[in-house]
């Protein structure tokens, strides 16, 4: 998809929401509540491995809640920090686009149960990528201290 029919996208969402479109968010904290363990320094790049069934239940319960736009666990997934614990650059690959397949899944399986609803309220869920902060990826906190890298 260009980037002008994915701009086009967004845009006719915000305006079917009234000029308005709401976010999924606190991920980290609906995973923990399904005893996902997100004390690790890349815990969204851990969940994606070790608990990719909760990061999808994630998403379809912030699209049943009314989230116009899913964000992907990929927060603190980055090639570099897949390489750095082992991982091959098809396997880091393979994991950012699961990421995003995650979350496609969860949204269009919420759709298909409640498109077909005459008179639903729902606006169909768009995805978009997280992509981290190179703070994200070096996971000590330095992307939430300003003047880090400067």
């Amino acid at each position: 998809m260009g980037f002008e029919k994915g701009a086009s996208l967004l845009e006719d969402l915000i305006e079917k929401a009234g000029g308005c479109a709401v976010m999924d968010g606190g991920f980290a904290t609906q995973l923990e509540s399904h005893g996902a363990s997100v004390n690790f320094k890349v815990w969204s790049a851990l969940c994606l491995i070790k608990d990719p069934h909760l990061i999808k239940q994630v998403h379809l319960e912030y699209s049943e809640a009314g989230a116009d736009i899913l964000v992907t666990s990929s927060y603190q997934a980055t090639i570099p920090g897949f390489l750095s614990r082992g991982l091959s650059l098809e396997e880091g690959e393979s994991l950012l686009k699961k990421s995003v397949k995650l979350a496609v899944e969860a949204r269009d399986k919420f759709w298909d149960g409640v498109g077909c609803i005459p008179g639903n309220s729902y606006n169909r869920t768009l995805v978009a990528a997280s992509i981290g902060s190179y703070g994200a990826y070096l996971a000590d906190g330095s992307e939430y201290r300003f003047g880090e890298f400067v």
